[in-house]
């Protein structure tokens, strides 16, 4: 099974003062696609810069050529799906079909309540979740939509010409639970996991390979209910929230260890985090772009 290397790219640089700069170094060092995360600030980096995903990747498309580029991932939190669709039909269009949309329930946080309302519970999320991704795709794949749904509508949505990835750009859906994961065998080209959350901070790697293991039993088991072969589905690893988070971009040879065994597990795809000095993404960045040059070659 072939194994893919993608990169993601917080957007807390300004454009022209490093932004730029590390999208066209992820094209020179080859990674398969390079990612940002949607949101609208994150974590330990809520005080300082913080770009939106968007018009990032819109700049990243006019200044690379041909590394793939998407996020990871967007909600419904500040999203509507008909504002959305147009935005990304021309992201597609500007980067000439180079865009996957990475796409999640979304959870609590600052995103969550920013506009003004209290965070969604883990039902209306799912709730949400369950309309916005149907009227997306909709959106993507017709010239105009009308749609009455309880949280989400649209009418008379123009949506000329469509996206240049045709019918429409790939989903890779974030899902864990039953409900995500039938969205992800039903509209999904790939799925996005980050692993066990409850393995974060006092789980082992064997824990954490054995929970991956039944998230990917439960998504074969969606796909078979679907009526769909889920080897269709390109399976993406998100790394940096698993037990041995740090651990891959120490070496090379760690590196090869990690994505080897998660490529058995059945990952086609592993995701590493660009180095950002004093944060949790901290890493030699040395040690990285050898990663990304000789990682893959090493693993065979």
């Amino acid at each position: 099974m072939n194994l893919r290397l993608s990169t993601v790219i917080l957007p807390v640089d300004r454009w022209h003062e490093g932004g730029r700069a590390k999208w066209r170094r992820a094209e020179e060092l080859g990674f398969h696609a390079a990612y940002t995360y949607d949101h609208l600030s994150w974590r330990s980096f809520r005080d300082g810069p913080w770009f939106g995903a968007l018009p990032t990747l819109t700049a990243a498309a006019t200044a690379t050529d041909r590394l793939r580029l998407g996020t990871l991932v967007t909600s419904p939190n500040f999203r509507h799906p008909v504002t959305l669709a147009k935005e990304l039909i021309s992201l597609d269009d500007i980067s000439g079909g180079r865009v996957t949309l990475g796409i999640g329930a979304g959870g609590n946080g600052f995103d969550a309540e920013v506009l003004g309302r209290e965070a969604w519970t883990p039902r209306e999320r799912a709730d949400r979740f369950g309309e916005f991704v149907p009227l997306l795709d909709r959106l993507l794949t017709e010239d105009a939509v009308s749609d009455r749904g309880t949280h989400y509508s649209a009418e008379e949505a123009r949506n000329i010409p469509g996206c240049v990835q045709r019918p429409r750009l790939p989903f890779a859906v974030a899902a864990t639970g039953p409900r995500g994961l039938k969205l992800a065998a039903r509209y999904g080209q790939a799925w996005v996991t980050t692993g066990d959350p409850k393995l974060y901070e006092a789980g082992t790697p064997e824990q954490s390979d054995a929970a991956l293991r039944g998230q990917l039993d439960k998504l074969a088991k969606a796909c078979a209910d679907a009526g769909r072969d889920g080897a269709e589905l390109e399976r993406i690893l998100l790394t940096g929230f698993t037990p041995d988070r740090s651990r891959p971009l120490e070496s090379v040879e760690a590196f090869v260890d990690f994505a080897g065994r998660h490529r058995e597990l059945g990952f086609t795809e592993i995701v590493v985090h660009w180095p950002i000095a004093d944060s949790d993404f901290a890493a030699d960045q040395a040690v990285f772009e050898d990663i990304a040059t000789e990682a893959l070659t090493r693993l065979g």
